[in-house]
């Protein structure tokens, strides 16, 4: 697997905002049942192994995880503060849950689990994402064992289709858009701001 065109300068703003911890944070659109726009911050994890595909996590019970299912597209904005750099992916998003019918995926799933901080862990086993505020003791669950991801638990996986990168430093700024052609091969092009 060869990285896509887009992956050298999105490496390149991961290692300039470096200090900066939440440049790793991004927000995803998604698609409601309604058709109407969801939008949230979501917490970059990484490349999954070999792809460009970038991975989440969220919990299966999430409204999040009801639009994919319903809509499987989505978008990413990510801004870089210290380069001021924009990045708009657009692509499939694919829940990884705990039957998914890929071994490979499954692992993947299970290791990302394995990644997260026992803090993290615990979200999983709190009451329903949405569902009205229960009481305090019901937060207070044991840790989740730290090899065996809850049910609840999926990665979330963002084939990317499309890739607009915004330099908003320079006059003209810089845009180039990333895409593929009827090959799956990575071109880009420089645009107009």
């Amino acid at each position: 697997m060869s990285l896509a065109l887009w992956r050298s300068p999105l490496a390149r703003s991961l290692h300039r905002n470096r200090s900066l911890a939440y440049a790793r944070y991004l927000q995803l659109a998604t698609v409601r049942a309604d058709g109407r726009p969801a939008n949230r911050t979501v917490v970059f994890r990484g490349f999954l192994e070999n792809t460009n595909q970038l991975k989440f996590i969220t919990d299966i019970r999430s409204q999040k995880a009801v639009e994919i299912n319903l809509y499987p597209w989505g978008e990413i904005c990510w801004y870089f503060p210290k380069t001021r750099e924009q990045f708009r992916i657009a692509g499939k998003l694919v829940l990884v849950v705990a039957e998914y019918p890929d071994a490979e995926l499954c692992t993947a799933r299970g290791t990302a689990w394995q990644e997260l901080s026992e803090g993290a862990r615990s979200q999983f086993a709190w009451p329903d994402p949405g569902a009205d505020k229960a009481d305090a003791s019901a937060f207070d669950a044991a840790s989740p064992d730290a090899i065996k991801p809850l049910p609840n638990f999926c990665l979330l996986l963002l084939e990317p289709e499309t890739v607009d990168l915004l330099e908003l430093r320079g006059e003209p700024q810089n845009r180039s858009l990333f895409g593929r052609d009827g090959e799956g091969n990575w071109f880009v092009r420089s645009v107009n701001p």
